[in-house]
């Protein structure tokens, strides 16, 4: 199994990255605050504004390290990497895949399972751990109709119906989220899911840690040769990377929607660290984005048992775990594609 490598992120003000030999060096105002040597490097992040210089951008380019700008929300801007990797042979089988509907179904019917039985694991964890500060009814109702939907995801006989699976899982899901946030943390009340822009705090660490996960998907998916734009489930459209959209079904609880939660019911974000726009959207402020990145990462580097694999791993290789199992089955080494299911 690959070795899980560091992502850095650049997210402070004003900051200029650039080459010092083989390694990665962050300065600010003129000081040196960071040197990181590449080889330790899967990716590098940047949000808002900050530099970059040619020379680092070769550097990361012959070293395999992917570069991406993000605004500060999040929202992706451009990216950087060296030459494409992975078997042309691979990436046409895939697009040929994505023609034939029976084909998109094989592999969106366990991805969908997948998403709700694991969304399923969270609620009936809550109702075993905080028995006594929830609506257990309420939350054993959602996890009954989820399991429902399930056993009718894995007879569904076209995409669109599938879709709408999904979509009515996702509903009950969101519909007790609120639940979920279990203690008393003034300004995180959760109302349903909204996003471009998210209305609340809630809504705006979930979109800021999917955002997160989606370019770890992306990664993975590229380093296996994979096109991370041509999805199964979600159809193509300019500027979507609807593959990586796929494969962040089954990993969203695990990697984005748990460390929400943590966040906040542990009390290490405040209302005060979001701002309101004008518009209405809610962003987080950069101090409380580093402290996102810091639990984000730890979260990745915790082991899980790998049901497919047989083996322990962490949690930051789900993805390449998974892009790794979609690329054999495309090619045609497995008879099926393995979804991740947390036990």
């Amino acid at each position: 199994m690959k070795k899980l490598l560091n992502t850095l992120y650049v997210v402070t003000a004003g900051a200029y990255a650039h080459r010092e030999r083989q390694t990665v060096c962050i300065e600010q105002k003129g000081v040196k605050i960071a040197r990181i040597p590449v080889h330790t490097l899967e990716s590098i992040v940047v949000f808002g504004h900050s530099m970059i210089s040619p020379g680092l951008l070769e550097l990361c380019a012959e070293s395999g390290v992917l570069i991406s700008f993000l605004k500060e929300n999040g929202r992706f801007i451009a990216r950087v990497c060296g030459p494409q990797q992975g078997n042309v042979l691979l990436r046409r089988t895939q697009y040929r895949w994505a023609d034939c509907e029976k084909k998109c179904l094989n592999i969106a019917r366990p991805l969908i399972q997948a998403k709700i039985l694991n969304s399923r694991t969270v609620l009936k964890r809550v109702i075993r751990d905080h028995q006594d500060s929830i609506e257990v009814d309420r939350i054993k109702e959602a996890v009954e109709c989820m399991a429902r939907i399930a056993k009718e995801v894995a007879h569904s006989q076209n995409l669109d119906h599938l879709r709408g699976l999904e979509g009515d899982a996702a509903r009950q899901y969101f519909g007790v989220f609120d639940q979920l946030i279990v203690t008393k943390n003034e300004g995180f009340g959760f109302y349903g899911r909204n996003r471009r822009p998210p209305k609340d705090p809630v809504n705006s660490l979930l979109s800021y840690l999917y955002s997160l996960l989606l370019h770890d998907v992306r990664s993975a998916l590229e380093g296996v040769g994979l096109d991370p734009a041509v999805g199964f489930l979600h159809r193509d459209r300019p500027g979507r990377m609807g593959l990586a959209l796929d494969i962040m079904e089954e990993l969203r609880v695990m990697l984005a929607d748990r460390v929400t939660l943590s966040l906040i019911n542990r009390k290490q974000v405040s209302s005060g660290d979001f701002k309101q726009s004008r518009a209405g959207g809610v962003t987080i402020m950069e101090k409380c984005r580093k402290i996102v990145l810091i639990e984000y990462q730890k979260r990745k580097h915790e082991s899980i048992r790998h049901p497919f694999l047989e083996e322990t791993i962490e949690l930051g290789l789900l993805p390449h775990a998974q892009a790794l199992l979609l690329s054999r089955y495309i090619r045609g080494d497995l008879d099926g594609y393995p979804p991740f299911i947390w036990r």
